[in-house]
């Protein structure tokens, strides 16, 4: 058994996994929160306390399994500074914090436009120049210390390693500080004068370096274990498709964040209002996306998990038109203006048909994305999404194309992570959704973007 161990870091839960490179498949995983602390400067990610369970998971998986690399995925959205001696010079910021917010004006002073950086104008700190912008004017004296910045996966990679580097995908998801055709940093980073402060620039299937012998002393993996650089979640789970997928195609990358990303698209105009953007995917190659905080919303509606629904609910909801119209949350995705609306009330929705609503929603708002990305042929549908039957039955529905998922493999960026080592025998395992999309489904996707059209128009009279 050659058996690869995954550092998985997504915005709501962290994992380590085993992945057999052979059968290519999850074989034991370990997971915790990923809590946001409050305390300090601002809400900041937790990342001592990651540590501890990223080192403890390799330990007890690696003496059941013997790890023969080492691979890193993370959320986007996310810088790390450094000071010189290799120490945080401040938080890690969540990017979830409006603090960026309070200096908008300026930052869209400086920052490029989309039609350089493909990066979509986002709130908080989602876009990481704003990020960097907001600390640098903010805590002037902390960022001066600032000798790094690395992306996210790779200063993982820089605690395993000792290695100081960046990587394409990671710098290439609406950071504003990439420019994906040129395949260069954006004029920001020239103009901000960070360009010293960031290290070299590397492929996700780059080896970083080897584990540091005293990691491997404290987890018992064996000395000179390698490292890959890392990558972007939402590109590693394009990877496997990508490696094995006739163009065109597009992935729908679920979680916190649903992420689009389309293969071969239809070249169309993006628009940077509605949360679509260019990504860069493993080998360097703009793509384009678009994304909508799905996860988020059916936590909040629905809590973990999902339910299976006969066919005759899906028939009853759709018949009935109860819908939940855009957006939750706001601020981001295809409608970022419009405020969530029910059609019926909540409360007469027993629980089975709140979730059929909800699951539907999520499909629409997909199906829109894909749409507004000029996405093309099979749609292949990874993470928790892929085991929801209701949101893919009305996905293929909305959009009338072959839909493929794999509810074995519920999260499909541990394996995405895995395709960077070298050997790896990549197979995705996706199975088609069979049978024809029910007419009712159909007639109620029709309705649903009648009634988002007619909402937003509502939403917009003065």
């Amino acid at each position: 058994m050659r058996v690869v161990g995954v550092i998985d870091i997504g915005k709501t839960n962290a994992k380590v996994a085993a992945v057999d490179l052979d059968r290519f498949e999850e074989i034991a995983v370990r997971k915790t929160a990923n809590a946001v602390l409050t305390a300090g400067p601002y809400p900041h990610f937790d990342v001592e306390r990651l540590w501890a369970f990223v080192l403890e998971s390799l330990a007890a998986l690696n003496a059941e399994y013997a790890f023969e690399a080492i691979s890193i995925t993370t959320h986007g959205a996310t810088a790390v500074l450094l000071d010189a001696s290799g120490k945080l010079a401040l938080p890690v910021l969540d990017y979830e914090h409006a603090g960026p917010d309070s200096l908008t004006v300026e930052y869209d002073a400086v920052r490029p436009p989309f039609s350089e950086t493909g990066s979509a104008r986002l709130p908080m700190g989602l876009n990481v120049g704003a990020q960097l912008y907001w600390q640098q004017k903010t805590f002037a004296g902390d960022f001066a210390r600032v000798a790094s910045i690395l992306t996210y996966a790779q200063y993982w990679t820089y605690r395993l390693t000792g290695t100081l580097c960046n990587e394409l995908t990671s710098l290439g998801c609406h950071t504003d500080l990439w420019n994906p055709r040129a395949g260069t940093f954006s004029s920001l980073v020239e103009r901000q004068g960070w360009i010293p402060l960031f290290p070299p620039v590397l492929k996700a299937s780059d080896i970083a370096g080897a584990l540091r012998p005293e990691l491997c002393a404290a987890t018992g993996i064996a000395e000179g274990t390698p490292v890959s650089c890392g990558i972007h979640d939402s590109n590693a789970s394009l990877l496997p498709h990508l490696l094995t997928r006739a163009s065109p195609f597009a992935v729908v990358s679920t979680g916190t964040w649903v992420v689009m990303l389309a293969v071969g698209a239809e070249p169309k105009p993006l628009d940077e209002r509605r949360d679509t953007l260019v990504n860069v995917n493993a080998s360097g190659d703009p793509v384009p996306s678009a994304r909508f905080m799905g996860g988020r919303a059916f936590q909040l509606l629905l809590g973990e998990g999902t339910v299976p629904v006969p066919p005759e609910t899906e028939e009853a909801v759709a018949s009935a038109r109860h819908m939940l119209l855009p957006s939750l949350p706001q601020g981001s995705g295809p409608f970022p203006g419009l405020k969530a609306t029910w059609t019926t009330q909540e409360r007469m929705l027993k629980p089975a048909e709140r979730f059929v609503v909800v699951s539907f929603h999520l499909a629409l708002m997909t199906a829109t994305c894909l749409d507004l990305i000029g996405a093309r042929g099979d749609i292949v549908v990874e993470g928790p999404f892929a085991a929801n039957g209701t949101y893919l039955r009305m996905l293929a529905a909305a959009t009338g194309r072959p839909v493929f998922a794999d509810p074995r493999n519920i999260t499909g960026t541990s394996l995405g992570a895995a395709c960077l080592v070298k050997g790896s025998r990549v197979r995705t395992g996706v199975e088609p959704l069979l049978g024809e999309a029910a007419e009712c489904l159909v007639d109620y996707a029709q309705a649903w973007q009648k009634a988002t059209r007619d909402h937003a128009d509502k939403e917009e009279r003065p």
